[in-house]
């Protein structure tokens, strides 16, 4: 395949995937016990397909092409993208694990030790964001009190592992039926 054509099909395969993932987005739903705002969706996937077929930069591409999506069609109620930011660093935070340590262990074991460092960074990594960034820009822009502490511990960090473990069974699900093409996809894409 020619360089313009792999450019080409990697720039449709990021577009269809970004919309794939935005689409599965509109599906989220939220837990019991935890606050409102926080919602379970599986719009990573698409984003993790990306990232370990075509490489980093895909997978964000992917993240950041369906949380533009997501701002344009459904808005965000404090006028400014802070949920999708939010989800973006929740997406970029979870896939790039992946990508680094299934690159170096190109196997089923490989791919299980990727995704639970992926969900340990990501709750962690939320964790900290929140904190010092996306909880004091919502209690600014919608003008009202948050409590940053209880609302990470007893909210979004166990909410965030608890997303993690419901995408961990998920990827390997897929995983175990489309690993061939997986990697298909993987010689044509990361060789060149």
């Amino acid at each position: 395949m020619s360089k313009s054509n792999l450019k080409l099909r990697r720039f449709l395969t990021i577009a269809m995937l970004s919309s794939i993932s935005f689409v599965i987005m509109l599906f989220n739903f939220p837990l019991p016990g935890f606050p409102g705002f926080l919602k379970i969706d599986f719009s990573d996937v698409p984003a993790l397909i990306a990232v370990i077929t075509m490489g980093p930069l895909a997978g964000i591409l992917v993240e950041l092409f369906k949380n533009i999506l997501e701002w344009i069609f459904a808005g965000a109620p404090t006028g400014v993208p802070v949920g999708q930011m939010a989800n973006f660093a929740t997406g970029v935070l979870f896939i790039l694990p992946v990508y680094y340590i299934y690159d170096k262990f190109k196997t089923r074991k490989g791919l299980v030790i990727s995704l639970v460092v992926a969900t340990v960074v990501m709750s962690v990594g939320m964790a900290i964001l929140n904190y010092i960034a996306f909880i004091p820009m919502y209690a600014y822009f919608m003008n009202f009190e948050l409590k940053a502490y209880e609302t990470i511990v007893l909210g979004i960090l166990p909410f965030n592992l608890l997303k993690g473990a419901m995408l961990f069974i998920v990827v390997l699900l897929l995983f175990k039926t489309m690993n061939k093409w997986i990697e298909k996809q993987r010689e044509q894409f990361l060789v060149h």
